[in-house]
């Protein structure tokens, strides 16, 4: 009997996703996150009183790890500058990064990443709307932190504004502190990693950037730990939404007949078949059809074919001989 292997594929995706209907998409989302933090600023007494909540909340519960790692960035320059470059870049820089990595490489699973993202990020506006936080940073001297942003400015394009750029800051709610989604997003980016990297090195990076991400968002008094643990909450939340979310998407744009990126074609009949016209067959990549007539039926000869004839002087795409 005849036999030839055929290789494993993963099936294409329905549909493929272009960068140019991406890339809107993308930037209408930070967008909305850029200008929803703005939109969001509440009065200050109000942040302030629930940045002390939270502070209180955290001494009960022997939580409250925000004051020795603040005091360490702030006495050790060696460690409170590259912690602020941290703070100030990786947020903008490896998020983006890793959603192209997808895109190029992992065109199947993007669309779920990039909509897991989008969902968390949405609900991360939510939280800065409702719940509007003074940063430990912003706190009266009276309770212990100091700003390294603004200790370590000179170094850096930052100034007193956080991340903001020197002069920018008032294009900035510094009041957005709960949920953290720098946070939120590098253990995005390590689940990412973790599942789709497939080296050592993607394993280690996906656990030590969240956590050193989330040390960092604390010893800068950027963020308590109640605002990071809100961000690994609200990135739960956003992964529990996506499938509902997708399958929202995919029946609106049914309903519409909005067609955001190419289809696939289905092959029609019998495309998948090495046979060329007049009988002559092709072999796995060849471009020239050799001149070789196949079979009529499996287990008869060739006619006019050598005999003695081996399947390599046949051709990489020659069935192997009956047995």
């Amino acid at each position: 009997m005849l036999r030839t292997d055929a290789p494993r594929t993963e099936a294409p995706p329905s549909a493929r996703l272009r960068w140019w209907t991406e890339l809107p998409l993308i930037l209408l989302v930070y967008g909305a996150y850029s200008g929803g933090r703005l939109l969001a600023r509440g009065d200050v007494s109000t942040a302030v009183d629930h940045g002390l909540a939270i502070l209180r909340v955290e001494k009960f519960l022997f939580l409250n790890a925000e004051h020795p790692l603040n005091r360490l960035f702030t006495r050790e320059p060696w460690i409170g500058i590259p912690a602020d470059f941290w703070y100030a870049s990786l947020h903008y820089l490896v998020t983006p990064a890793v959603l192209v990595w997808l895109f190029r490489s992992r065109t199947v699973r993007y669309r779920a990443a990039r909509t897991w993202l989008m969902a968390s990020t949405f609900i991360g506006l939510i939280g800065f709307t409702l719940l509007p936080t003074c940063p430990p940073r912003l706190l009266s001297a009276g309770h212990g932190f100091v700003d390294t942003m603004a200790q370590y400015s000179d170094y850096g394009w930052w100034g007193g504004e956080a991340s903001a750029p020197r002069g920018l800051g008032g294009m900035t709610n510094q009041y957005a502190a709960m949920p953290s989604l720098h946070c939120g997003w590098a253990l995005w980016c390590g689940v990412m990693l973790w599942m789709y990297g497939g080296t050592r090195l993607t394993r280690v990076a996906a656990v030590l950037y969240p956590l050193i991400t989330t040390i960092v968002v604390m010893g800068t008094a950027n963020h308590y730990f109640l605002d990071a643990l809100a961000g690994f909450a609200v990135m739960g939340v956003g992964l529990l939404l996506t499938r509902p979310v997708l399958r929202l998407a995919d029946s609106l744009r049914s309903r519409f007949g909005i067609r955001p990126f190419a289809a696939v074609p289905e092959a029609p009949p019998g495309a998948g078949s090495s046979i060329v016209s007049a009988g002559c067959q092709t072999s796995p990549g060849e471009r020239i059809p050799r001149q070789r007539k196949v079979p009529a039926t499996p287990g008869t000869a060739e006619p006019g074919a050598e005999q003695g004839a081996s399947p390599t002087d046949a051709g990489d795409g020659a069935p192997a001989a009956a047995r």
